[in-house]
């Protein structure tokens, strides 16, 4: 049984369907890359893994337990999109605060900063940063509560080539520990940075396989060619 089990899912949004019986899933202490064009239906899987997206059928479990149930309120990790701290804060005073919530010290906090490469600026208020310094503090409130599941929304937006790379190493040191990360991208050359990918194409999962199994499957050793290829051919046959 994966950390993740997402079976028969369907989504309804404003008399639309955004996903249409999606059945994944989500392995122990692996990354799992959910690649799709802007408004394939990543942002809206997520959320319905972390519990907080309305559903029209089908069930999404973690950890053995109904998605977004009590249980799992200190167990799953969500950084969205949009940075979520505070921006009257500093960076360290957000990580200290959350991690009170959840019952961890100062040090643990101060230690969550430093892994994102944001020790230099903890003393600063977050409404003061880069846009890309906030995605990272807000990763750093995340990691504090040391969460089995870790659920990123384009986590490397607005990051410099250095820092990506930085935060795909830490990405996997926590898998490595045990963590299971679950991590959305439309940049096609992230995916090869990935144990398994899931590929959404108008809420539809398209392929889900290892790069080098949909490498294997398109015929191309080219992953931006491979998604391309699988979505044509997805395309052909739904119609």
């Amino acid at each position: 049984m994966g950390v993740v089990e997402v079976a028969g899912l369907v989504v309804e949004r404003g008399g639309r369907t955004v996903l249409h019986g999606i059945s994944a899933r989500i392995a122990a202490g692996s990354v799992t890359g959910l690649l799709g064009p802007s408004g394939s239906g990543k942002t809206t899987l997520m959320r319905a893994v972390v519990g907080v997206q309305k559903i029209r059928a089908g069930t999404v479990t973690v950890c053995g337990s109904p998605a977004g149930s009590a249980p799992l309120r200190r167990r799953v990790g969500y950084v969205t999109q949009a940075p979520s701290v505070y921006a009257d804060l500093s960076v360290r005073e957000n990580a200290r605060y959350f991690a009170a919530l959840v019952g961890r010290d100062a040090a643990a906090a101060d230690a969550a900063v430093a892994d994102v490469g944001l020790a230099a600026a903890a003393g600063q208020v977050v409404g003061s940063l880069s846009g890309g310094q906030r995605s990272r503090a807000s990763l750093a409130c995340a990691l504090v509560g040391a969460p089995e599941l870790l659920v990123l929304d384009e986590p490397t937006v607005g990051q410099d080539p250095v820092l990506r790379e930085d935060l795909w190493q830490r990405f996997h040191a926590l898998a490595a520990a045990g963590t299971t990360v679950l991590v959305s991208s439309h940049v096609m050359d992230e995916a090869g940075r990935c144990d398994r990918l899931l590929l959404v194409r108008e809420g539809r999962l398209v392929a889900d396989d290892t790069p080098a199994g949909i490498r294997a499957s398109a015929g191309t050793d080219d992953l931006d060619r491979a998604f391309l290829r699988l979505i044509r051919r997805d395309g052909a046959g739904a119609a």
